[in-house]
């Protein structure tokens, strides 16, 4: 993650949980190349949903293929079992 962040650091930022102090929100800027008050001023909502969406779409992108990996995986421990079942 290009902030360095830990997932479940993110999810409390995105929440609202956890507020965003100036060193985050200024490395949230730079990643956008924006200035901080630039980024705080910014009236652009329409790319705000774009950008939504896209994760939006990403996430249930990624949440396809973890479903797709633990069906896999099963299969491959069921093929192992078999294997060696005698």
């Amino acid at each position: 993650m290009q902030l360095e962040v830990s997932v479940p650091a993110f999810s409390k930022m995105e929440t609202g949980i956890t507020n965003l102090n100036l060193s985050r929100l200024n490395q949230i800027a730079k990643l956008f190349n924006l200035t901080t008050v630039q980024l705080l001023a910014s009236s652009d909502t329409d790319n705000i949903k774009d950008y939504a969406k896209d994760v939006h779409a990403i996430r249930q992108k990624l949440q396809q293929r973890e479903e797709e990996i633990i069906g896999l995986q099963k299969k491959v421990i069921y093929l192992y079992e078999q294997l060696y079942k005698d």
